[in-house]
């Protein structure tokens, strides 16, 4: 029996090794996908200090075929009074490291710098990434060590920094906007009760659901990562964006907001301009690396690619999830066993994107060598069809 013992001992000591701060396994218990790493080329320039420039031909791309696209994305149904219809301010397209199409529209021009709504909870996962390289914070540690407003009750202390990444906290958000404007803590959060410290606000949301078994995309959600990044990076917190990811990428023309408390909005406040966050989008293209540089693990690349762990466990219904949400991503390879599609049909799946209110966009194309961001003001999202815009681009690559 003493045996057994020691040797148990000697396997747990091991394993809490193995799993501290910065070691955790990336790949979930379960990941609903397994996603294949990325390969990308070896570049002969990094954009840093700006985009170079190249014909669509010359990277491969139909030019007749970019104009449906142009034709789709530009062309304004309704008035600027009605606030209808496709409103696209500005579209840019990387194709092998060459910016091959470049378009705005609205009074938009290259240096304009744009509200990218919810794309930013997507800098977000980088800033959490980087953290957890740096061993500030570990993924599945209890986040209520980090944000102590977690600590409500016994399913709050539950919550990891996991759960929080992955959309599966199981606290009772609501993301309505004009859908459900009473009901909606997004707005409460925003712009009443909760504006003063976003991510306490958040925090003391009542429970749901088990942390870890229900996919709901929150804002709620990362406005706490963002308080718990403040948390552990104290004085360097303010500097953070810029020193980690903002500065590397040579990315000069963004805000990041902040709340009341002086923490990011990371749930939706940066403005930056389409070649700037195409540069973001360019990081992750290239497994987080950036020129000499290794900004972002290949481990963090996949898992920022997998979708959701609560799809495992989370029912499937129509009107529940038109997207695959990863962590603070989302996912074209659809979800198979739980019978949920790929969300652009005619977008190849390894597509990954991040997603912003009224039409921001940024897709990442990895077996096409492609970043395409597009950002808008559709007020009327019916109009606005991911899958018929990138369609058009996806056709212009000549087989």
């Amino acid at each position: 029996m003493m045996r057994y013992l020691v040797v148990f001992i000697f396997v747990s000591t091991l394993f809490m090794i193995g799993c501290g701060k910065g070691k955790v396994e990336l790949k979930s218990y379960g990941d609903p996908v397994n996603i294949a790493d990325l390969n990308p080329p070896k570049r002969d320039y990094w954009p840093t200090q700006g985009w170079k420039t190249a014909s669509p031909e010359s990277k491969g791309m139909d030019s007749e075929k970019l104009k449906e696209m142009e034709k789709y994305a530009f062309t304004i149904d309704g008035t600027e009074e009605d606030r209808q219809g496709t409103r696209t301010d500005g579209v840019v397209i990387i194709r092998g490291g060459y910016l091959v199409y470049e378009n705005y529209a609205r009074g938009y021009e290259k240096d304009s710098k744009h509200l990218i709504w919810s794309i930013a909870k997507s800098y977000i996962n980088t800033l959490v990434g980087v953290a957890i390289q740096n061993n500030k914070i570990n993924l599945d540690d209890p986040a209520y060590n980090i944000v102590p407003e977690l600590s409500k009750t016994p399913e709050h202390k539950k919550i990891t920094i996991r759960h929080l990444l992955t959309m599966t906290s199981g606290l009772a958000a609501n993301e309505g906007y004009e859908s459900n404007p009473l009901n909606s803590t997004v707005i409460a959060m925003l712009y009443t009760m909760g504006r003063k410290n976003m991510g306490t606000y958040s925090a003391e949301l009542p429970m749901r659901a088990e942390p870890g078994t229900f996919v709901y995309y929150s804002s709620c959600d990362t406005n706490i990562l963002s308080l718990a990044l403040k948390n552990v990076y104290g004085d360097e917190y303010e500097n953070l964006p810029w020193k980690e990811l903002f500065n590397p990428l040579g990315i000069k023309n963004i805000t990041f907001e902040h709340d009341a408390s002086k923490t990011y909005v990371g749930s939706s406040y940066i403005y930056t301009t389409p070649r700037d966050l195409a540069k973001f989008g360019y990081l992750y293209l290239n497994n987080g690396k950036w020129e000499n540089k290794t900004l972002l693990s290949k481990d963090w690349i996949n898992f920022t690619r997998t979708p959701s762990i609560g799809y495992g466990k989370t029912p499937y219904y129509d009107g529940l999830e038109e997207n695959v949400y990863t962590a603070q991503w989302y996912a074209n390879t659809g979800v198979p066993d739980a019978g949920i599609p790929k969300p652009i049909p005619d977008a190849p799946s390894d597509t990954f994107y991040g997603s912003g209110h009224w039409g921001q966009r940024i897709f990442v194309i990895p077996s096409l060598d492609m970043v395409v961001v597009r950002l808008g003001d559709d007020r009327n999202t019916k109009y606005w069809d991911n899958n018929q815009f990138l369609k058009y681009i996806v056709e212009s690559v000549k087989k």
